[in-house]
């Protein structure tokens, strides 16, 4: 499981991205470029929000 680095940011400086296949993952804000689409290095220093909640939809 990856664990976030924490950036000395809170909730409010964190973003909820999907990747091309619809997977949602949890970053800080400064460590991706684009908020619309994901790459597979960013994902890196993200969290798949599924590894938390499952897979199922909320």
């Amino acid at each position: 499981m990856n664990y976030i680095k924490n950036t000395g940011g809170g909730y409010e400086s964190m973003v909820w991205v999907q990747d091309r296949n619809g997977k949602e993952f949890s970053c800080y804000r400064e460590d991706i470029k684009n908020t619309e689409e994901i790459t597979d290095v960013e994902k890196v220093k993200c969290l798949d929000v599924n590894t938390i909640i499952g897979t199922e939809r909320w």
